[in-house]
């Protein structure tokens, strides 16, 4: 017979096998909710740690269940999570070969070549290095500065923030802009990847924008404007240089990112990266994702001041797609094929009409990541974005 101790064993191997498999599963399930989506961003970024999980789970199962049923069930929570887990690792390198790839079809086979050598030394050598996912990315010693107003429209403070090396001198200026659907954020945010940067020979700048829905559009976008003119205006105060100056948004920032960039007004930039961001406004108002878990029609209505019918050519207007009549900067876009908030069949459709074009592109895709998948730092999906963006941002600004 059992004891009532070996029996309460029992269950709880079994609960921790489930529990694995239920934070695995989120790798493969779309979130139906804010909530779940949560943990759809973060369970493929931290897989190593949770194949860890469902292996030891496997393991208890066992040599502390004797039940054959608890037993039988506990293994196949396990190895399915196991193999969800494993999805991930096995196409990290299949995925680096597709992404070097289509970073020498956009810039050229020899575009590592045009980056000094001093500067290719400081950056990462692996797209993904194991040591890294567990210590964290070493970031640097930098100079930061916070509460800088750059401007004060209707009377609303907008701030910045500036991460300098730690030596001075003078540094290509990237500016960053935040995401979160254009409703909420601060500078603050991605601090360690500005951190990285600066620490990379690069002023950063991440600047403020008022939000919606009590600011609609084209207000953030003016604040866009308005912080890059000052940001010129004043480099020199900030030892940055205003003739090699890239611009990174991330999510509804990458959105004002381009919009900002493919003006025909816009100021000298040499570059822009999109992370995630929303390309086609009324395409995503016609689709949205399912599930949706932002609302995204709520989103783009609180945004815009009104529904795609109300104001076509508000969202027309609002499209960096439907600014490709110029010569345009370089652009990097990086998406993931989980992405249930900005799917990535439209950054793909970007590239091609950049593409198309003549203007220079480059497209990258992650098959494993969600929206904001960079919010964990040091996970699977931001090393290897990190890996490819440090790489086209040398050969923007310090290419030979």
């Amino acid at each position: 017979m059992f004891t009532k101790p070996k029996i309460l064993l029992s269950w709880l191997v079994l609960l921790l096998s489930f529990a694995s498999l239920f934070l695995s599963s989120w790798i493969i399930l779309p979130p139906p909710n804010m909530s779940l989506l949560t943990l759809a961003v973060g369970a493929p970024e931290v897989s190593p740690w949770l194949l860890l999980l469902n292996s030891l789970s496997l393991l208890l199962s066992f040599f502390c269940i004797r039940r054959r049923q608890l037993q039988r069930l506990a293994c196949i929570f396990s190895l399915i999570g196991l193999l969800i887990c494993a999805w991930v690792l096995v196409n990290i390198p299949p995925t680096q070969i597709q992404m070097a790839k289509a970073m020498k079809q956009g810039l050229g086979e020899n575009y590592l070549e045009q980056i000094p050598a001093q500067v290719r030394a400081k950056m990462q050598t692996h797209p993904f290095n194991l040591v890294n996912f567990v210590g964290g990315i070493p970031l640097g010693k930098t100079r930061h500065q916070k509460d800088i107003i750059f401007a004060t429209p209707a009377g609303v403070p907008l701030k910045m923030e500036v991460y300098q090396p730690s030596e001075v001198g003078k540094y290509p200026a990237v500016v960053v802009i935040y995401g979160g659907a254009w409703q909420y954020g601060n500078p603050h945010a991605n601090s360690e990847f500005n951190q990285y940067i600066a620490n990379h020979g690069y002023t950063v700048f991440a600047i403020d924008y008022r939000h919606a829905p009590k600011y609609q559009f084209p207000t953030q976008l003016d604040d866009v404007r308005t912080a890059l003119n000052f940001i010129r205006k004043h480099a020199a105060a900030y030892e940055a240089d205003p003739e090699r100056m890239v611009v990174i948004g991330r999510s509804a920032g990458a959105h004002l990112a381009m919009l900002a960039a493919y003006q025909p007004d816009a100021p000298p930039i040499r570059a822009v990266v999109n992370y995630y961001g929303p390309v086609n406004l009324p395409g995503g108002y016609k689709t949205p994702p399912f599930p949706d878990p932002i609302n995204t029609r709520a989103v783009l209505k609180a945004f815009m001041g009104g529904s795609l019918e109300e104001l076509p050519n508000q969202y027309q207007i609002a499209s960096p797609i439907n600014y490709l009549t110029h010569p345009l900067p370089p652009t990097l876009l990086i998406y993931g094929s989980r992405d249930n908030l900005v799917e990535a069949r439209f950054g793909k459709k970007m590239y091609e009409r950049l593409h198309d074009s003549g203007n220079t592109a480059v497209f990258l895709q992650i098959p494993w990541a969600e929206h904001a998948f960079d919010a964990v730092f040091n996970g699977v999906s931001n090393q290897l974005a990190l890996y490819h963006t440090e790489r086209f941002l040398a050969w923007a600004l310090f290419k030979q």
